[in-house]
């Protein structure tokens, strides 16, 4: 089976939490994890000529798949596209104008430290989850 990469700003209250809530949705492991502060998601970002810096905050999650980097709004529609569940319905709004999702996209990305809060440093899996996160030692 085919597999997808989700890049995830890894001291984000709210990424930790889609994480794992991709994860709990995701029992064919279709999705692997990387911390978009490690090196391999950098170095992943770099091989596809996409270079996504925390700087704006705006920038929360992208997706790699079939050879692809999506990020924004893209990237969270393709993702529940695959989960289980009544929340892959979220999909069909990929109809919208992207200006129009990503504009809502950017406003919560801006106010996720102030409104989720933020670790010092990334969150770690328990050991049971590792294999699906790609950065870790």
């Amino acid at each position: 089976m085919a597999q997808a990469v989700v890049l995830f700003d890894g001291v984000c209250n709210l990424c930790t939490w889609a994480v794992q809530f991709i994860i709990k949705h995701d029992p064919e492991g279709y999705f692997r994890f990387a911390s978009l502060q490690s090196e391999y998601a950098q170095s992943l970002l770099r091989a596809h000529g996409v270079s996504i810096t925390l700087d704006g905050l705006d920038d929360t999650v992208a997706l790699v798949e079939d050879g692809r980097v999506y990020t924004h709004s893209d990237a969270s529609l393709r993702i529940a596209r695959h989960l289980a569940g009544p929340v892959r319905l979220v999909a069909v709004l990929i109809v919208l104008p992207r200006f129009v999702r990503d504009a809502v996209y950017r406003l919560v990305a801006r106010s996720r430290y102030r409104v989720f809060g933020r670790q010092d440093v990334c969150w770690m899996p328990t050991p049971e989850l590792k294999a699906r996160f790609l950065d870790q030692p």
